[in-house]
């Protein structure tokens, strides 16, 4: 098939998953990433493509894909060989480290859409195109949309993602070496290691006559409430591991096996605190918000999270314990869910204090009140429900 994809940002989730999936699927005649290290556009470009290494349940597997085009931004003429990639684009997917790289840099990704874009509305011969945001945000797709600032007219489509696949880009020698992974080049100091899962959902497509040659991700016509599944499930108990796993000094998150302390804790939050809120939020809207398809849900994921050859590492986890703090994100916000349904988020609260406790040692205070204070002060939050997920938090009850 004659299909161009084309993707901004090449970290783990577009190699492991945009570029792996439109490579795999055969459908594509041209693939196109955009790149500014230098040093890694030289390597694509010597190799014709990159390894990827995928745990699956039985050991890691290694692929090779080949035929990429690498081109920096950052120069002139590379910038107009992606807005001509991105011009003929049917597909196209960001994975960049957060929304703010949508504008970020000269020129920007949206500059960079903006031209290919009115390149499509000036010629009825250039496709339509959807776009793929894959950035952890549940507005990307509308905020790169704004950013672009382009009435399109039905020619081109941004689409929400809910990428529930683990992901991660190994740099430590010692584990690459342990684990025969196949490095992204073969003088390069990283290796990209994904899981097999690939059960992407995205945004409806709503382009007369579009058909995706990315042939595996699934369409759902509202796709926030699988949002919320993912953040305030997956990301949550993730989070929820992570945290009592760095209690018990575990290097990797397969060591949890260990301590059924914590494997029961997950699971009891999964099933009982937000996947019951999730439930009572969206009863009768699809199979997964019911107790037996949350309970699939809950057992795949952590049976994925543990997954010895993933080798997912606790330290990566854990980090950045003030944005998972966040009054929105996985661990707060999941605690008002659950508040907010009339449920009690005991092991939430318990993971909130042990991700506080991280965070006050990191910046050296005894003040974890005062941290709250400090992260949730950008969102307002009402007096009563912020007195109440206090109190949680600082209870001294640990489930």
């Amino acid at each position: 098939m004659n299909r161009t994809y084309t993707g901004f940002g090449f970290g783990a989730i577009q190699s492991g998953l945009l570029l792996y999936e439109a490579f795999r699927s055969g459908n594509f005649s041209r693939l196109v990433v955009a790149e500014v290290i230098p040093e890694v556009i030289a390597a694509v470009r010597e190799a014709n493509g990159y390894f990827l290494n995928i745990a699956t349940e039985n050991g890691i597997e290694h692929h090779f894909i080949e035929g990429i085009e690498i081109y920096n931004p950052a120069v002139p003429a590379e910038a107009e060989q992606l807005v001509a990639a991105l011009a003929e684009s049917q597909e196209i997917g960001t994975a960049l480290p957060s929304i703010d790289f949508f504008t970020r840099g000269s020129p920007a990704v949206a500059d960079l859409l903006r031209k290919a874009f009115t390149a499509k509305l000036n010629d009825p011969a250039l496709p339509d195109a959807v776009v793929y945001t894959a950035e952890n945000n549940n507005h990307a797709a509308e905020l790169l949309e704004k950013s672009v600032g382009l009435n399109l007219d039905g020619r081109v489509q941004f689409l929400n993602t809910v990428v529930g696949k683990m992901s991660g880009v190994a740099t430590d020698e010692k584990q690459i070496e342990e684990d025969a992974l196949a490095r992204v080049t073969p003088a390069a100091d990283r290796a990209f290691l994904v899981e097999e899962f690939n059960r992407i959902l995205i945004t409806k497509i709503k382009l007369s006559g579009f058909r995706r040659g990315i042939e595996v991700f699934a369409e759902k016509d509202d796709l926030l409430p699988f949002e919320e599944a993912k953040l305030y499930g997956h990301n949550a108990v993730h989070a929820l591991i992570g945290y009592r796993a760095n209690e018990k000094g575990c290097r990797y998150m397969s060591e949890v096996s260990s301590f059924p302390e914590i494997t029961g804790a997950a699971r009891q939050a999964f099933l009982h605190e937000s996947g019951a809120a999730l439930i009572k939020k969206y009863a009768g809207l699809d199979p997964l918000f019911t107790p037996d398809g949350f309970k699939e849900y809950a057992d795949d994921l952590l049976k994925r999270m543990m997954n010895p050859n993933l080798r997912d590492q606790v330290e990566r986890v854990i980090r950045d314990p003030r944005r998972k703090l966040g009054w929105n994100d996985r661990l707060i916000g999941t605690m008002r869910l659950a508040i907010a349904q009339k449920i009690s988020p005991d092991h939430f609260a318990a993971a909130a204090r042990a991700a506080l406790h991280c965070l006050s040692e990191q910046e050296n205070t005894t003040d974890s009140s005062q941290l709250l204070t400090e992260i949730w002060a950008k969102d307002n939050p009402s007096g009563e429900e912020e007195a109440s997920v206090r109190k949680m938090i600082f209870s001294n009850q640990h489930p």
